[in-house]
């Protein structure tokens, strides 16, 4: 076992939130591993801050909208996993900002690799002039996709050696975003999702973080490439289906176009209508990326949404 000194450092951020904490315990399980994770929090002395020091990884401070943090928590290390977090400000150009600013300091760390969560920039195949889905914020189709994809630009150009790390739909959104299964107006529980027939790519949290951690096992090979990962592409009743079964009671699919959910009201509903509906009408294009069998390369342990479901099923919330 080698020991902590002489370990590669991975300089984990958003080390306390869904991807990066998962990052951090996948390393930090490998006690006999070449890697050690550094994780960046705004509090170390949070309790899932703390909950990452008891796995016995090194915790610290930092702000992404903090260069200065970043180029300190970049110190000595090897590589990286940055992540923006958009749905705590929803400002693609604060996103942006903040992707800038974690290449800088990236490229002058020296970081060896570099590992960028990101998605499509939805305006290659839906520019704005476009009027299949209406254009938000002046500037973008879908924001928090445009924004992450388009912000790939500042590691090539920067010169980082960077995997851009594709990521799916969260099954955890069943849990803490209210997608759940929910009783309608005949009182029985359903699913709602603008996505018709078509196949969501969907992934356990916990999975992403163990996939990326695979990504930086596999080494330099990788770098400039895009690898997308996923537990399973379901259409809407499949997950309905699944549900039933793992819940003991009839959870239907209730397909709404995308214009209806756009007009849910909730805040980011238009914005995750333009995405759902990117994902309906590039079906193909979005699925083809997301390999369900390259991600189980990756991390053995990847969850099917079955096996979500039977761990997880407590703990969605339903009316």
């Amino acid at each position: 076992m080698k020991s902590p000194s002489s370990k590669k450092i991975i300089t984990v951020l958003g080390a306390t939130g869904a991807q990066g904490s998962g990052l951090v315990r996948a390393i930090m399980n490998d006690r006999s591993g070449e890697f050690t994770a550094r994780a960046v929090t705004r509090d170390p002395k949070s309790d899932k801050a703390q909950a990452l020091a008891s796995h016995g990884a090194e915790v610290v401070a930092g702000d992404v909208d903090d260069p200065a943090s970043l180029r300190r928590a970049f110190e000595g290390a090897y590589g990286a996993f940055c992540v923006t977090f958009y749905w705590a400000h929803f400002s693609p150009e604060r996103e942006r900002t903040e992707a800038r600013h974690m290449a800088s300091a990236a490229k002058a760390a020296g970081l060896r690799h570099v590992l960028w969560s990101t998605l499509e920039d939805t305006r290659r195949w839906v520019p704005l002039s476009d009027p299949r889905m209406p254009t938000l914020m002046g500037h973008y189709k879908v924001p928090h996709l445009d924004a992450k994809g388009e912000s790939n630009a500042f590691f090539t150009e920067a010169g980082v050696p960077t995997t851009f790390l594709h990521t799916s739909f969260y099954w955890d959104n069943f849990i803490h975003f209210g997608m759940g299964p929910q009783p309608g107006p005949d009182g029985r529980l359903a699913i709602t999702l603008p996505m018709g027939d078509r196949k969501l790519p969907g992934i356990a949290a916990e999975d992403i973080g163990r996939c990326a951690f695979g990504v930086f096992q596999r080494g330099l090979s990788t770098v400039g490439q895009s690898i997308g990962i996923s537990g399973g592409h379901l259409t809407g009743n499949e997950m309905a289906a699944a549900f039933s079964r793992a819940l003991g009671r009839e959870v239907v699919y209730h397909a709404v176009s995308p214009a209806v959910y756009r007009g849910f009201g909730f805040p980011g509903a238009d914005d995750l209508g333009n995405m759902f509906q990117f994902k309906h009408d590039f079906n193909e294009v979005y699925c083809s990326l997301r390999s369900v069998e390259q991600s189980r390369a990756l991390n053995p342990l990847l969850q099917s949404f079955e096996t979500w479901l039977a761990h997880n099923k407590a703990r969605i919330p339903m009316k």
